[in-house]
């Protein structure tokens, strides 16, 4: 009796406490997601979407294929099942749009929760948990509307604690935040002497998927000055794939230097 009172008052209190509260099996949870993001409540997110209908950056798990038309989707919630085993969650999947089967036995659904709540919760998964869920719990925390997570997302990739391939993870979702600001975290991420170097060549590639204003002028500075070979050389070559002109006056700058 006493020990199903804790429980009950667990479940009441900060999402933390409410998921570890929860017996093992599903735990879901529900939330909105920021504008431009959409999905088909099943097996596919896409970004930048309007009007219903698919933008860039789609990610799919399992089949999916889309007509002429494009992908008419949902514009949220975000809808998270963690799976919990031995009092730890070790697996999360992420849908955007639809709605919850029934919970049947083993099914602990939590309801809706507020937006910054979630991103809260599943940037401290991705910084504290091992294995998967740590790698996988970053993608829902960028779903969050109204929350700005590049800051964490850097802090992310410059812990040199946090898993590599969650740190890879966070450097990606760096590059998909729009702005100065993110340009500005990725090329001081490329300066810190203490981040790895396939961090570092993660982050080349999210430079790379900036706005041309912002991510041309800072792979050219890295071209330039990197101290790692490697490092300079993925800059170049996704300087090859801008078709921009001044990636093409860096490279009669560098093959003229080498006659």
């Amino acid at each position: 009796m006493i020990a199903s009172l804790a429980v009950a008052l667990a479940l009441q209190g900060g999402l933390p406490d409410r998921v570890a509260a929860a017996p093992d099996g599903e735990v879901r949870l529900s939330y909105a997601t920021r504008p431009g993001v959409c999905g088909n409540g099943r097996n596919n997110i896409s970004f930048d979407c309007e009007d219903g209908w698919c933008g860039r950056h789609r990610v799919s798990v399992g089949t999916y294929s889309d007509d002429d038309a494009g992908c008419p989707c949902e514009p949220g919630p975000a809808r998270v099942a963690l799976q919990k085993r031995g009092g730890q969650v070790t697996r999360l999947r992420v849908y955007v749009g639809g709605s919850w089967r029934s919970a049947g036995a083993g099914v602990t659904d939590l309801g809706t929760v507020s937006a910054a709540t979630a991103a809260r919760y599943f940037l401290d998964v991705a910084a504290r948990a091992a294995g998967d869920v740590a790698h996988d719990a970053v993608f829902p925390a960028v779903l969050a509307d109204s929350v700005t997570v590049w800051p964490d997302l850097l802090r992310l990739a410059r812990t040199a604690t946090v898993a590599r391939d969650t740190r890879r993870s966070a450097v990606f979702w760096l590059g998909q935040a729009a702005g100065e600001a993110a340009t500005r975290g990725l090329t001081e991420l490329l300066d810190d002497t203490t981040v790895a170097l396939e961090v570092k060549e993660s982050a080349v590639f999210a430079l790379s998927q900036q706005p041309r204003d912002q991510g041309v002028p800072a792979l050219i500075r890295v071209a330039r000055t990197h101290p790692s070979p490697g490092v300079r050389k993925k800059a170049l070559f996704w300087l090859g794939q801008s078709d921009d002109p001044r990636a093409l006056a860096l490279f009669e700058e560098i093959l003229t230097e080498g006659r």
